[in-house]
């Protein structure tokens, strides 16, 4: 996926951030209690794409429901672009835009009443709404589908949608929860190069994804967080210079990976771990003369038949820092 990217966004302390977050805390009673954010201070510079990156369960979630108002954090203090967000959550929903894990469009209502409704719960006039979601329409390329109900499309058209909803009232600052989860490889770039375009009007991005690749490609800086707490924060190059791994072996092979096999390729000096990643085998080691060639050996009962070697990931760095256990 190549994207063309604005460049990056440096933060200056003399400004005020579009996000700031400090000494932020969520707990759920019991039994058991669960500590959902413990403890977490960031700060997002205006115009960033900030990505937030975590296991599932590592508190990604709470603390977007938090940024937007629909959780009520234990403690803590969160402020957008220095609106308190806790004591001015109606000023603060002005200033932000949001898409859910969910699809949250309106069923009743064709494409551009969603947007039209959208713009109108915002005060907006029926005439500056109106050609405010024709003008969506076309820059997300549904001018076509205007009068078709949200089951009628695809899931793609679908999250476009949602983001132009989520963008029509003019927000500084938008939150994408998970966006591209579940769509095709076509839908997301379509989905990326029109935020990209969006971050050109100097809009604010924060993202939480699984997908590695997009935030290393995409974010300016991003936040690796478990168990309710930031781990690391920098810039992807940052993250995986400091964190990561010297080198990546991703290997194709005739039959899936089984106990036996990952055991022998991790028993290969300077292999870190060995993961299973959409079919084909990920080993994540120390750069070292040999490595390639001894990985392959190791493979070799298994049949290999294509193999690549990169440098570090920032799947490396993620894996390095929360562990490779899956999550529920």
């Amino acid at each position: 996926m190549t994207i063309a990217e604005p460049a990056p966004i440096v933060a200056d302390p003399t400004t005020v951030p579009a996000l700031r977050l400090r000494a932020l805390h969520k707990r759920y009673p019991g039994p058991p209690a669960i500590e959902a954010i413990a403890g977490i201070d960031l700060d997002v510079a205006a115009g960033e794409m900030f990505g937030l990156l975590g296991p599932n369960g590592a508190g990604k979630s709470t603390t977007v429901g938090v940024c937007t108002t629909r959780i009520k954090p234990t403690g803590g203090h969160a402020e957008m672009f220095g609106i308190d967000v806790l004591r001015e959550p109606a000023r603060a929903k002005r200033r932000l835009g949001v898409v859910t894990q969910d699809n949250t469009l309106d069923r009743s209502l064709t494409l551009a009443e969603n947007l039209r409704y959208h713009c109108r719960y915002f005060g907006w006039s029926g005439r500056r709404a109106a050609v405010r979601a024709d003008e969506l329409l076309e820059r997300f390329r549904l001018a076509d589908r205007a009068d078709a109900f949200p089951h009628q499309i695809s899931g793609g058209m679908a999250q476009r949608l949602q983001v132009a909803r989520a963008v029509a009232h003019r927000p500084q600052l938008l939150f994408l929860d998970e966006p591209t989860a579940g769509l095709d490889p076509q839908s997301r770039l379509a989905l990326w190069e029109l935020v990209s375009e969006l971050r050109q009007d100097g809009l604010t991005v924060v993202l939480t994804t699984h997908y590695m690749e997009e935030a290393d490609q995409l974010c300016d800086r991003v936040a690796i967080i478990d168990h309710g707490r930031v781990l690391v924060c920098d810039r992807p190059e940052a993250l995986k210079e400091a964190h990561g791994v010297g080198a990546v072996v991703d290997l194709a092979l005739e039959t899936p990976l089984t106990p036996a096999l990952r055991q022998a390729i991790e028993a290969v000096p300077g292999v870190r771990s060995v993961e299973d990643v959409e079919g084909q085998v990920r080993v994540l080691a120390d750069a070292g003369d040999g490595l390639l060639p001894r990985v392959v050996q190791a493979a070799s009962p298994a049949g290999v038949r294509d193999v690549a070697l990169q440098g570090s990931t920032l799947e490396s760095v993620f894996i390095n820092l929360t562990g490779r256990d899956l999550r529920e």
